[in-house]
């Protein structure tokens, strides 16, 4: 044995390098027979694993520019950290967009801009900008809802995201003011950090779910009566992410915690299917939103990605016969979000945002309904313009996921479905997480979100309006076909907006039903 530890040890270093990858070349050839490239090309073949694996860091900062990447470039990245940290977000020397691109939007700015007064609640508070419209109150709910920011935290699932991220989002809207949907994991504690939520169920009715996976009203309502800061309840019907698909939730992700919120087993996976099983056309959907409604007392909404329209008129048809219906409307984009989904679903299923929320709008305008109901929009609006441009179509509100993440450190690693997220956000690894100061984080996101409505008001006051909500489709020009002809979007989508009752911006202040603790964060 001394023999052989001498040895070893008058071994040089370069020796033990020659060693290992003599033995790397021996298995390489004789033993595995996986990789072909590996067994035909010993030892230097790993290096075209190596590099495959570490490709989309080396494009992203290296080798694609700044308006190149997907789903987010570095400009839209950039511009997001810049206003969470509250530095400079300006451009200097002009703009380094392609004006002449495909959809390309242009905001036509006023000969004289909008002037505010001495006294108006955007010289006092340069991001106040709350919905102008009340959700639930033409349908008369015990509880309307006007939500106090125009932009606010789409759904995204505690599990999905890891508890410090959770927690950082709603420490956010509390302190912007705005609301934050739990997504269809449940309402945790982490939820419970005093801004506004609206609770989002899917199928597998996870938190308000019985003992063999269906709905309880029951369960809702107690909910609903133990947490007042619910405001509002919306029923994912699809997302944009995978419209008509289900989901499994494997069982080596359900700890105790998350087990205990979606009310599932420990250790045992669980599937979603595509399918609600608390109704199954769309005249049940409709008196489900009315029996939610009535026994909640709060505004009852829907979440879909767009896609035929046959239902959609359906539903648009009974609500004019019945006067009853969805109080609002979640519009999401085909683009695809948090929600982890195979490329067929992501890249084919459902129309892209402006597609989508195009034809249902004009669905329900041609129906007379679109008064009734309160817009939102989820899809790649979280940047000024895109917002004006929504306004315009007929959006009230915007949600936003991604562009939240980043605001609290995302890196656009796109590993979300891996539980490695290296940012700590989308993951339940406990080292990951550690990496979050929710206390920064939230001021961050609140930081964004307040730039944001910032900015999205200067924009607004240039086109010679005091709320987006008057934006009109002949205000925005957009680029089309392959002559890169700019048209209005009421050309563009064939559609005029119905135009949204607003007074001024004071009565929205003066609301009684105001949301997002403005009143006490002021006073």
């Amino acid at each position: 044995m001394k023999q052989m530890l001498d040895f070893l040890g008058n071994i040089n270093w370069w020796q033990w390098i020659l060693i290992i990858l003599v033995l790397i070349a021996i298995r390489d050839i004789f033993i595995q027979r996986k990789h072909t490239i590996s067994h035909n090309f010993p030892i230097v073949g790993h290096l075209r694993y190596v590099l495959e694996k570490i490709g989309p860091e080396l494009r992203q900062y290296l080798v694609a520019n700044n308006r190149e990447e997907l789903p987010f470039n570095r400009i839209e990245r950039g511009w997001i950290y810049a206003s969470a940290k509250r530095e400079n977000n300006y451009e200097g020397f002009g703009t380094d967009r392609d004006i002449y691109a495909h959809h390309h939007i242009f905001v036509n700015n006023a000969m004289m801009p909008f002037k505010i007064s001495e006294r108006h609640p955007n010289t006092i508070d340069k991001s106040f900008l709350p919905c102008a419209k009340v959700i639930g109150q033409y349908n008369k709910r015990k509880k309307p809802f006007r939500p106090a920011s125009v932009i606010n935290v789409s759904a995204m699932s505690f599990g999905s995201l890891s508890a410090k991220a959770i927690e950082s989002l709603n420490k956010g809207v509390r302190l912007a003011g705005a609301y934050h949907n739990t997504g269809e994991g449940g309402l945790s504690p982490y939820h419970s950090h005093g801004g506004d939520v609206i609770f989002h169920f899917g199928t597998g009715y996870f938190g308000v779910r019985d003992n063999i996976g269906n709905f309880s009203m029951d369960k809702l309502v107690q909910l609903v009566e133990k947490n007042p800061f619910i405001k509002a309840i919306e029923i994912k019907l699809s997302q944009g992410a995978k419209p008509g698909k289900g989901g499994v939730l494997p069982g080596a992700k359900i700890s105790h915690e998350i087990a205990k919120i979606r009310g599932v087993e420990v250790g045992k996976d669980v599937l979603s299917p595509p399918n609600h099983s608390a109704f199954s056309n769309v005249s049940e959907l409709l008196d489900f939103i009315e029996d939610i409604a009535k026994k909640t007392g709060l505004p009852v909404g829907i979440k879909a990605a767009i896609g035929k329209l046959e239902q959609w008129n359906e539903l648009a048809n009974l609500m004019k016969e019945t006067g009853k219906g969805p109080d609002f409307i979640t519009v999401d984009g085909g683009e695809g979000g948090t929600g982890a989904a195979p490329p067929s679903f992501a890249d084919h299923v459902s129309l892209p945002w402006v597609y989508g929320f195009s034809d249902l709008y004009k669905l329900f305008q041609s129906k007379g309904l679109v008064e009734r109901i309160v817009f939102i929009g989820s899809g790649k609006l979280g940047f000024p313009a895109k917002a004006a441009m929504a306004f315009a179509m007929g959006v009230d509100c915007i949600n936003v996921a991604r562009e939240a993440m980043m605001s609290i450190g995302c890196i656009q690693a796109q590993v979300c479905h891996t539980n490695r997220c290296p940012s700590g956000i989308a993951t339940q690894n406990k080292w990951l997480q550690n990496g979050i100061n929710i206390p920064l984080k939230s001021e961050r996101l609140a930081q964004y979100f307040k730039t944001f409505r910032k900015e999205l008001i200067e924009i607004t006051h240039a086109a010679g309006y005091e709320h987006p909500c008057q934006f009109k489709m002949s205000d925005i020009e957009m680029n089309v076909d392959d002559h890169h002809l700019s048209k209005e979007l009421n050309r563009t989508y064939s559609y005029e907006k119905t135009a949204v009752p607003f007074s001024s911006m004071q009565d929205l202040k003066d609301c009684l039903y105001l949301g997002g603790n403005y009143h006490t964060l002021k006073s």
